[in-house]
């Protein structure tokens, strides 16, 4: 009989998959890496279960104990399916502007889910952020995650994506290309993928209010970069200890408009039902083209999937209150 001990034995080895009809200007073959198939629905359950893992090993994790995490929801998720299998309680903590998707699927999971302000400096007390140190220091038999600074995160991407990747492609990959927040996908896959062949390109997608791109061409980190963006997942305002800048050959910035729009046009034109961060990677590419040939091999890392956003990116009257979409008036809200 074929069958996994538990759901955290369905992580990872996901599809590649041919995208066609968004990328046709595109010489190249791009390749989805369909992270939605795992069974939290991204690909942050790889680092989730790794940091989890390391925890127990280290003596950071004991019996019975709970696990504080500030998260945009995914990491959340996949740290509270983990919690589920080994008998910990979970804490996440999130900003105000994630989906209410999110807050609702991280409950459906037995979770606490504390909401704090997005508009604080990461050093403020009500951030986010230090919400989830406050937590973590008030809470008796508790870890706190820090997937930013947590370099579990990065290896799992080392010990699981990157190789799927280069397997998948029997190392014919020639440029990976992925959204960066924590930046444990792009520094995990872009090591491995580098010590297998170091031609291969590893370009990083970025969003207007972050500071990746500026520092990564000029070491400068730019206050002035930073303010306040609509597109979730990717981006930060701080630079995470995960986010290894010597791997990353260049970024390219996507607009909240743009990253929208994609979404939608990810799940109308290929069927691809994900998240806001996959619609910035779809036009990143599309802005990076110049850079791929017709022998290129180009594989873009998807992170979740479509159902954390229908409030939001898949409905229409949201999209036009943002001006992201440009017909018609805004039709009356039920109430």
């Amino acid at each position: 009989m074929d069958y996994k001990e538990n759901i955290l034995g369905t992580i990872g080895n996901t599809p590649l998959v041919k995208m066609n009809k968004i990328t046709k200007d595109i010489d190249a073959l791009v390749l989805a890496k369909y992270e939605t198939f795992n069974p939290g629905n991204s690909v942050k359950d790889r680092m989730a279960l790794k940091m989890v893992e390391e925890a127990e090993e280290k003596g950071l994790l004991k019996p019975g104990g709970t696990i504080i995490e500030g998260t945009s929801g995914n990491t959340g998720m996949g740290l509270a399916l983990a919690a589920i299998v080994k008998g910990y309680k979970m804490v996440c903590v999130l900003s105000d502007k994630q989906s209410k998707e999110k807050i609702d699927i991280l409950k459906a999971v037995g979770s606490e889910v504390v909401v704090c302000p997005t508009d604080v400096a990461p050093e403020d007390p009500q951030s986010y952020y230090s919400t989830s140190k406050r937590l973590a220091e008030e809470t008796p038999n508790s870890w706190y995650v820090n997937q930013y600074d947590n370099l579990a995160n990065t290896r799992a991407h080392y010990e699981t994506t990157g190789p799927e990747i280069w397997q998948q492609t029997d190392g014919k990959v020639t440029h990976f290309v992925v959204g960066v927040g924590t930046g444990g996908t792009i520094s995990g896959v872009g090591k491995f993928l580098k010590e297998k062949n170091p031609d291969i390109k590893v370009w990083g997608i970025d969003t207007y209010g972050s500071v990746f791109k500026k520092y990564h061409e000029t070491g400068e980190f730019d206050k002035n970069e930073i303010y306040p963006y609509v597109t979730e997942g990717i981006g930060e305002d701080i630079l995470p200890k995960n986010v290894d800048f010597n791997i990353i050959d260049g970024f390219t910035k996507v607009t909240d408009k743009d990253a929208a729009i994609y979404t939608q046009k990810l799940a109308k034109e290929e069927g691809f039902f994900l998240g806001n961060s996959a619609g910035a990677a779809a036009k990143g590419l599309l802005q990076l083209k110049e850079h791929f040939k017709k022998d290129d091999v180009v594989v873009v890392l998807f992170h979740d999937h479509g159902s954390r956003y229908v409030g939001k990116m898949f409905n229409d009257d949201w999209m036009r209150k943002k001006g992201f979409l440009d017909e018609g008036p805004v039709e009356d809200e039920i109430s």
